[in-house]
């Protein structure tokens, strides 16, 4: 823990709810949601971890982060009940649906470059639905900016920008690139790739998708960089991002305070003032 007076910055991911905010530190998680009855729900608790000799492995490591990162949902839903999941929701089961059905299809259809680009293309179909169904969109804008206020010293949120250069949406370019490439190589030396060898290829482009993620953060000012970025960025701002109300920043300012209780951390300004109706779980 940081001495009195002290402040250190911690690195925060997070996931929007349908109904609230999921934040990642580096040790723990916290989840705040806004309940039918106007009330906040607050939870916390320890983040399971990896090995930390998979974490060390470049490649590895990418999946091994997103393996914690789904290891946490039954915890947010064991201790908040009334968490909403941005999948939970018809229209995105449907919309999965049919981009593993059609996608199928596609590939069989068309064959070759020209069905793993297709198919590809479809696969984003579920996680676009999501954003545009519900208060998705607005929640990952409250994730942005209670992180970026956070990050910046302000306790303002409502000036912080609701596109942020973390977003997972950047992922999306290399990950896409990855997996045409990996199909391409796998046609080449595999006569009938089964569903196992796709799986596998998935996997490894997670993995590299993360290093050229950790890559364009470190290299932030090369115009590579900021062209892997480009796609991401426009796709938070025209899609995956709506400005909240400031019920929906209430929320986000409950999970950055309970993070950072649980983390043992002060604040670069001082505590975020707390939301009314806060309810701990």
């Amino acid at each position: 823990m940081s001495g009195a007076g002290e402040a250190r910055v911690l690195r925060l991911g997070g996931m929007a709810l349908r109904n609230g905010l999921l934040v990642h530190g580096p040790t723990s998680w916290a989840a705040a949601i806004r309940a039918p009855d106007g009330r906040i729900h607050v939870a916390s608790g320890r983040k399971p971890r990896a090995p930390r000799a998979l974490i060390a492995v470049p490649g590895a490591r990418g999946v091994a982060r997103l393996a914690e990162a789904m290891a946490v949902i039954p915890l947010v839903r064991r201790a908040l009940p009334q968490a909403r999941l941005p999948f939970e929701d018809a229209a995105v089961a449907g919309a999965a649906l049919t981009a593993s059905l059609g996608g199928a299809l596609i590939r069989r259809r068309l064959g070759g470059a020209r069905g793993d680009r297709a198919a590809v293309a479809l696969s984003v179909l579920p996680a676009l639905v999501s954003l545009r169904s519900g208060d998705v969109a607005a929640y990952h804008g409250v994730e942005h900016k209670a992180i970026a206020a956070y990050e910046h010293g302000s306790e303002d949120a409502r000036e912080a920008a609701k596109e942020h250069d973390r977003c997972g949406s950047h992922l999306l370019t290399p990950m896409l690139a990855a997996n045409l490439a990996g199909g391409a190589l796998l046609r080449r030396t595999v006569e009938r790739p089964g569903p196992l060898a796709g799986a596998l290829v998935s996997l490894a482009s997670v993995g590299l998708a993360v290093e050229v993620f950790a890559w364009s953060e470190r290299r932030a000012d090369t115009l590579f960089a900021r062209a892997l970025r480009w796609p991401g960025h426009e796709l938070q701002r025209m899609l995956g991002t709506r400005e909240p109300s400031d019920e929906q920043l209430d929320v986000g300012r409950a999970a950055l305070a309970e993070i950072l209780r649980v983390e043992g951390v002060v604040p670069p300004t001082g505590e975020p003032g707390a939301a009314k109706g806060v309810q701990p779980r």
